[in-house]
């Protein structure tokens, strides 16, 4: 008999979606929105719709046992092992690593594959332990905004709270596309707020559509499109004198250059008309507002320095710490609710500084013989994710390095697996779940037993210490007694079985209120605009009203960013998903298809000096000319090409964070 059960969506997202499992006795359960949800409302977002209820189900399609790889790297050739053979095999090749080329010489990597608190940092443990070397996760999606408003504010995981845009006179969105990203906050928050809405992006998103105001600049000039919102704020009057001088220091020190960015200027460096950088001005100006931005936004070469920039707008307009003000990069949530997350992913346990490598510079580490032995990936897919593939891929194929995935699907990264450890889904044990835009926490409920021999994070890596033959308790601890120590951190005044009943609660009656005493965590307890962090980094004192020059005659700048319909990479292996999606696309502006003789439909050559992909034409004036798109999350397995978008992403590194700067990427396009 069907039931209905609670349950929360783990996926790297804003939303945070709450679920209602329909349970059946034989075939798949059915997926639905939770109707007592606030951000849900009983409705998934089209992509969970489809994937839940499709693949995410499907026998077939799941990993249901242990692998060993019989073929060559890359193919498909593997056999069916048990798990002691599995966990056995990793353990003897972890400890072989260990004596002959010591911990560092085992290199992890992780993401958000899942977002439930337990299969997203217990598997740490292990690796902390050991003193394993890590791939910085950070370092392949937001790392430089984090370093830029860390070096700003003193954090960048504390933004506002979404409830106190009830307040707000103005939410300016940058860089940032909730359509896509945060499909609720766009149909609903955004809709619903009753102040004015400013989108900054360069590209005509269906959020940008529906704001009262859609800025467009080029991409690159975000930092310069700024300063003259900047310098429009001051000459109305706009700056909240008092508050520069009692909690900033360094204002005098970008004054002049705030001054030179009039609206004539702002236009000449982004395009956007000064009238309506005037126009974006008066509405951010006229009362307390709030500030989004966006992961993408970041993710360019001078993405440190934009957030810096931009970050200026609620400093010198006072715009924080009252309601209806704020900024907002990340929450993380578990924090706010009191949870530990050192304690949950072992920090403590590491026996050495642990080394990070990012993913910029993965495949030249990878390729080098002496340095890493053993390559283990987990809830991530980097031979999807990670730029400059076909050097990565060449690294992965050294006879020496023995990889290990873990994962619930047959990935482009599995196939290049010695072993693969086969990962349960969120519908197969307890967990919590958090948002990091909305301040929520739910109850990942196991809805039925793991498929086949499938196994959830913790319980894999618990077996894997077991076989290493480690008797940390940290390592080995159950995840009900981790569940009970969070619920205990969270003050909730309730287990998690009643969690589970309830399916999730919100922070605090009303909306949070950070920095109302206006205490930062930088070394002044201010908020830095300018740095002496920044100068020790090599980095300019102060933001700067940089704007990159457009692309030189016979380059496009390349845009790839979130799909309506995958989550990142994941999702990509779902049949109607795949038909959806249509064929891997180049969105070019019609101004510029005409220029360079391509018609709608017909195949494009995209070239750099990374590599080169033949994608299908699609005409579209939503995108600037001498810009072109292309939405990032294929699996090249499953494309006719074997190659997705991250084939001609080079490995150039953001100014901050060793991040990522794929929006920078610049390209060549004539019809193929």
């Amino acid at each position: 008999m069907a039931q209905l059960i609670k349950t929360n969506c783990p996926r790297d997202c804003y939303d945070g979606c709450g679920i209602v499992i329909e349970t059946r006795d034989h075939g798949p359960h059915r997926v639905l929105g939770d109707p007592d949800h606030p951000v849900s409302r009983g409705k998934l977002c089209s992509k969970c719709a489809v994937a839940y209820n499709g693949v995410w189900q499907d026998a077939n399609a799941r990993l249901q046992f242990p692998l060993k790889r019989i073929g060559r790297k890359g193919g498909n050739d593997f056999v069916r092992i048990s798990w002691d053979e599995a966990l056995s095999t990793v353990a003897g090749r972890m400890q072989a690593a260990i004596t002959s080329h010591g911990p560092q010489s085992i290199l992890h990597t992780h993401y958000s594959g899942t977002l439930s608190l337990l299969g997203y940092m217990f598997p740490n443990r292990l690796f902390n332990y050991l003193g394993a070397s890590e791939v910085d996760p950070d370092s392949i999606c937001n790392a430089a905004g984090h370093v830029a408003w860390s070096l700003l504010y003193g954090s960048s995981i504390q933004g506002f709270d979404p409830r106190t845009a009830r307040d707000a006179t103005c939410i300016l969105v940058w860089g940032a596309n909730p359509s896509h990203s945060a499909p609720h906050a766009h149909e609903h928050w955004l809709a619903e707020a009753p102040g004015k809405v400013i989108v900054v992006d360069p590209l005509r998103t269906e959020t940008a559509a529906a704001a009262d105001l859609h800025l467009q600049p080029r991409p690159g000039t975000d930092a310069a499109l700024a300063f003259s919102l900047l310098h429009c704020l001051k000459q109305t009057g706009r700056f909240d004198e008092a508050y520069i001088a009692a909690h900033t220091v360094g204002y005098d020190e970008l004054e002049a250059d705030i001054d030179r960015a009039t609206p004539a200027w702002g236009e000449a460096q982004t395009g956007v008309p000064a009238d309506d950088i005037r126009t974006a001005a008066t509405l951010y100006g006229a009362g307390p507002a709030l500030l989004w931005c966006g992961q993408g936004l970041q993710r360019q070469t001078t993405g440190g320095n934009i957030m810096r920039a931009i970050g200026l707008l609620p400093a010198l307009t006072g715009n924080i710490g009252k309601p209806g003000a704020g900024f907002y990069y990340l929450n993380v949530t578990p924090l706010f609710a009191g949870v530990d997350l050192g304690w949950l992913s072992g920090a403590a346990l590491a026996t050495r500084e642990i080394t990070k490598v990012s993913h910029m510079e993965l495949a030249a580490r990878l390729a080098a013989v002496d340095e890493f032995k053993m390559f283990f990936s987990w809830n991530t897919n980097p031979l999807a994710s990670a730029p400059d593939q076909a050097r990565l891929r060449a690294a992965l194929n050294r006879p020496d390095l023995f990889m290990v995935v873990s994962d619930l699907f047959m990935t482009d990264s599995a196939r290049y697996a010695d072993i693969v450890l086969p990962a349960a889904s969120f519908l197969e044990y307890d967990d919590l779940t958090f948002s990091y835009f909305h301040l929520i926490i739910g109850a990942q409920a196991r809805i039925s037993g793991p498929l086949g021999e499938s196994l959830p994070n913790a319980e894999i890596f618990r077996r894997l210490a077991h076989a290493l033959g480690l008797r940390e308790p940290a390592l080995l601890e159950a995840d009900r007694a981790m569940l009970d120590t969070m619920m205990t951190q969270m003050n909730t005044g309730y287990d998690f079985d009643e969690l589970k009943r309830r399916g999730h609660f919100t922070l605090g009656e009303t909306a949070a209120r950070w920095y109302a005493d206006q205490k930062f965590e930088t070394p002044s307890g201010r908020i830095e605009i300018a740095s002496e962090q920044a100068v020790a980094m090599g980095l300019p004192r102060t933001p700067q009203p940089w704007a990159d020059a457009p692309p030189a005659d016979g380059l496009f700048r390349l845009l790839t960013p979130a799909s309506k319909w995958r989550m990142n990479d994941s999702y990509s292996n779902d049949p109607n998903i795949i038909e959806r999606s249509g064929p891997a696309a180049l969105h070019l502006n019609p101004s510029d298809a005409a220029r360079i003789g391509v018609r709608e439909g017909t195949m494009v050559a995209v070239v750099n000096d990374t590599g080169s992909l033949r994608l299908v034409a699609r005409l579209n004036e939503d995108v600037l000319p001498g810009t072109v798109l292309s939405y990032k999350g294929r699996w090249p397995s499953l494309e006719g090409s074997h190659m997705n978008v991250n084939f001609i992403h080079n490995p150039q590194r953001a100014d901050m964070g060793a991040s990522t700067s794929v929006h920078s990427t610049q390209v060549s396009v004539a019809p193929a």
